[in-house]
């Protein structure tokens, strides 16, 4: 009898073992989606006035199964996109499908971080052409969208540097306030910046000082090829947007949010060393990259294949790159 029961026990906590694994599985099925919509016909204004809250009107307000994940908005999108990043499930993407406004949702996309020689690739030689007539980026802001920035580096010192322009809108964070200064004028951070623009990783340092990097005398490698370093345009102004983790990962949804972001703070240029393979004009990145166009943003966007594919190509699959 008492092994009857002892066979009874096991098998009621293998049941709610396979019921707390379902359970789960369901919750996990809800993922971040980038979602366009398209405002009705004689609605834009009206609509625009208050966007989250019609952003919010898309997401289901309740569930049939209680054990899967509420919907959950993420970003509200005003310039790059019409449209939202949300947590959602199939079955969610599958009622907003019928509500009017609707246009698409395409699943949140991870991108890995780029490089390449831009100086070199283009050309530039110090003191003559096209460099020295630039002013080397005198009143211009540069938006950096990567892994964040080192603020005590050398490259971002503001000796010499004028005030920003007038025109500048952005911050910097409050736990970074007293890192920025007239070189470094904003930063900011996102979901996968775990709240700090400070890098983790060293290529968000890398790719702001190779664009607007101060003149620095005296750098070196361990004694090696020493000289003077100096990004492309060492009288522009810096503004940080941490879309990516130390990892080196970084999600639409987030790259999104810091262009809505940077076009309000008034760039000028947004550069972003980042990539994956090549992606479908019609998905949420390159509509918000045209989108920026609109507004008269350059942009730098370079996307290195993989080097075990074959030789190293540029890959442009959203709109060109200035």
């Amino acid at each position: 009898m008492a092994q009857y029961s002892s066979i009874l026990t096991v098998i009621g906590l293998i049941c709610v073992l396979l019921s707390f694994t379902t359970n789960a599985t369901k919750q996990n099925n809800s993922q971040i989606y980038i979602v366009h919509c398209q405002f009705p016909d004689g609605e834009r204004t009206a609509k625009y006035q208050d966007l989250e809250s019609w952003y919010l009107s898309f997401l289901p307000t309740t569930t049939s199964d209680s054990s899967r994940e509420a919907p959950r908005l993420i970003y509200s999108y005003r310039n790059v996109l019409t449209g939202f990043a949300a947590k959602l499930s199939q079955e969610d993407i599958k009622e907003m499908e019928k509500m009017e406004g609707f246009v698409s949702a395409h699943p949140d996309e991870i991108l890995n971080l780029h490089t390449t020689h831009s100086v070199n690739f283009m050309g530039l030689q110090q003191n003559m052409g096209f460099w020295k007539d630039s002013n080397y980026g005198k009143g211009v802001i540069i938006g950096v969208l990567d892994t964040g920035i080192l603020p005590d580096h050398p490259s971002f010192s503001d000796v010499g540097m004028p005030p920003p322009p007038a025109k500048w809108k952005g911050v910097c964070e409050s736990n970074f306030t007293n890192k920025c200064n007239k070189k470094l004028i904003g930063a900011r951070s996102y979901q996968l910046g775990n709240g700090s623009p400070i890098d983790g990783n060293g290529h968000g340092t890398h790719t702001a000082s190779t664009a607007a990097g101060a003149f620095v005398k005296g750098a070196n490698v361990n004694g090696n090829a020493n000289g003077t370093a100096v990004g492309v345009a060492p009288l522009a102004h810096i503004a940080i947007y941490k879309v990516c983790g130390s990892d080196g990962k970084c999600s639409d949804s987030d790259i999104l949010a810091a262009m809505d972001s940077a076009i309000d703070d008034g760039v000028d240029i947004l550069s972003m060393s980042l990539g994956g393979g090549p992606v479908p004009f019609h998905t949420q990145l390159p509509k918000g990259i045209s989108h920026s166009y609109d507004v008269k943003i350059a942009q730098t966007w370079w996307r290195w294949k993989d080097l075990s594919k074959g030789f190293p190509t540029i890959s442009r699959s959203a709109p060109n790159s200035s």
